[in-house]
């Protein structure tokens, strides 16, 4: 026996075609016509229009691949020797983070309270606050340094000629293709090649202060010129994990404005009593000394002359005295 369909359920089973909409002729060549793009002259095509912006003029593409991260440690430490008038080079050997760390802490401790003592309401003190001590690479820190030593990019001949839509690399940053040309055909000496070898550690001030050299080189370089802190006024100082790193540090020179000084005139610099202000005040002292020292000097020949000829009068005149008195005796007789 066939099963029985109920009328609703039937209903719902019945085949239905969808409504397909067909667009019609005339929005169908609308269309086409909208779709449609005329072909460009060959007027336009024979003159070339000016290239698009691919890089903003303010970050051109550098000479090598700018996701290494070698690029990038060349540019920040381009850009630190440059910003860095007070540089001192350190040689460490398997220095931990631990220790690194440590030292750190004190060093900041120390500049800190430079920075309490120099600073006045007027002018504060903010120089161990921007005082950094890091790790660098060194190959690419002497390349850094070479470049930052023979590349001006104001004096460059780039500087005229490109344009912030050229797509070449010859821009004047300092990772452009003419900064590495110039540098690699620069003859001139930095003097820093003696000092970059080997694992390396910088400390770089934003200005010069000696007072803040002398707070460094105790901590870092004690010698007879630079005590360390006694323990009982920085018992920090004396860990064992910081004693351990500071014993791994070697003070091999300063680089002072662009000219590189040795062990020796690095404790001469910040041996300056008063800091660069005493040094000034020297300065004063000198040049307002000189012109009086010169001054008696060229007053010395006349006074001499003057009181030669003033004691050769004075011998005179009792002679004199003596001769006229027996021509008076002569006529009273």
């Amino acid at each position: 026996m066939q099963p029985r369909l109920r009328l609703h359920a039937s209903k719902r089973l019945r085949l239905s075609t969808p409504t397909i909409a067909y667009p019609s002729c005339q929005c169908r060549y609308a269309s086409l016509a909208a779709a449609t793009t005329p072909a460009p002259s060959i007027e336009s095509t024979m003159h070339v229009s000016t290239p698009i912006t691919r890089h903003p003029p303010t970050q051109p593409p550098p000479y090598k691949p700018a996701e290494f991260r070698k690029t990038q440690l060349h540019r920040i430490y381009t850009s630190l020797i440059r910003s860095s008038p007070l540089m001192l080079v350190f040689q460490h050997n398997n220095l931990k983070a631990s220790e690194f760390s440590g030292i750190r802490r004190q060093l900041n401790f120390a500049l800190e309270k430079v920075d309490a003592e120099l600073s006045t309401e007027a002018s504060p003190s903010i120089i161990g606050k921007y005082t950094e001590l890091q790790i660098v690479q060194t190959g690419i820190f002497a390349s850094a340094v070479k470049v930052a030593e023979s590349f001006n990019p104001d004096s460059s001949s780039d500087t005229q000629q490109t344009r912030a839509t050229n797509t070449s690399p010859q821009y004047t940053h300092s990772l452009s293709k003419s900064a590495w040309k110039t540098a690699r055909s620069a003859k001139v000496q930095t003097g820093l090649e003696p000092l970059l070898s080997g694992p390396l550690v910088v400390l770089t001030f934003p200005l010069v202060s000696p007072q803040h050299l002398k707070a460094a080189m105790t901590i870092l370089a004690p010698s007879e010129g630079f005590p360390a802190p006694k323990r009982k006024a920085n018992p920090g100082l004396y860990e064992p994990s910081i004693q351990s790193g500071l014993q791994k540090l070697m003070l091999l020179g300063a680089r002072v404005e662009g000219k590189v000084f040795d062990l020796d005139g690095t404790k001469w610099i910040g041996g300056i009593s008063g800091g660069l202000d005493g040094l000034r005040a020297q300065l004063v002292y000198m040049l307002q000394s000189l012109p009086a020292t010169l001054t008696n000097t060229l007053e010395g020949a006349a006074k001499s002359l003057y009181v030669t000829v003033e004691s050769r009068r004075q011998d005179m005149e009792p002679k004199e005295e003596k001769t006229d008195q027996p021509e008076a005796e002569q006529k009273a007789e």
